[in-house]
């Protein structure tokens, strides 16, 4: 088995690899993550998907390099991460009691072969309608500003949720472990 390398800093990309139980590595892919015009949400996280493996594939030849990016969706606006607690406040007003679809990019890139799938996972989550003392309380308390969307599904966030949709819960939080396990069947990999 190639090694795998994971393309993200992100532990919470980290902690959902680690579940599958198989040794692999973490480095930091350094790309422009700007969203080109005309690029839709989806073209969007499918392309630093891929950029993101592509970037360590020179360094890194001989492994299967998972690369994974995600966007929150309200309406038609692309919502990424707040970093400060009056984005997050602003964003969490908008989404009460509407749907945000997170679109989680995520490829394999075989560095050995070339071989490069790609794929991306819609998950969507229903809002309560939330009120201004809710959305700050869960602020002070968890601090999602590191997160699209601006809370933490593996969290207190799962408070904010009426309910969720979609093939693969683990896409909410950063990387489609189903379909991961998916990929790396292709390559060979069966787990466990």
């Amino acid at each position: 088995m190639l090694p795998l390398l994971l393309a993200s800093s992100s532990v919470y990309r980290r902690e959902l690899l680690a579940r599958l139980r198989l040794p692999f590595t973490c480095a930091s892919p350094d790309i422009d993550e700007s969203h080109r015009s005309e690029e839709t949400a989806t073209e969007l996280v499918k392309r630093l998907a891929r950029e993101k493996a592509q970037a360590l594939s020179t360094t890194h030849p001989q492994h299967l390099i998972i690369g994974s990016d995600q966007v929150a969706v309200l309406g038609e606006r692309i919502i990424g991460k707040p970093h400060s607690f009056e984005k997050a406040r602003d964003q969490l007003l908008a989404a009460s009691g509407n749907s945000v679809t997170f679109l989680t990019g995520l490829a394999l890139l075989n560095s050995q072969t070339g071989a490069c799938q790609i794929d991306c996972i819609a998950f969507t989550v229903h809002m309560r309608c939330l009120t201004a003392q809710h959305i700050e309380r869960y602020l002070h308390a968890e601090q999602p500003y590191d997160c699209a969307g601006s809370f933490k599904a593996e969290g207190l966030g799962v408070s904010l949720f009426r309910s969720t949709e979609g093939p693969d819960a683990t896409s909410l939080i950063g990387l489609p472990l189903i379909r991961l396990v998916d990929m790396l069947l292709v390559e060979g990999i069966e787990i466990p």
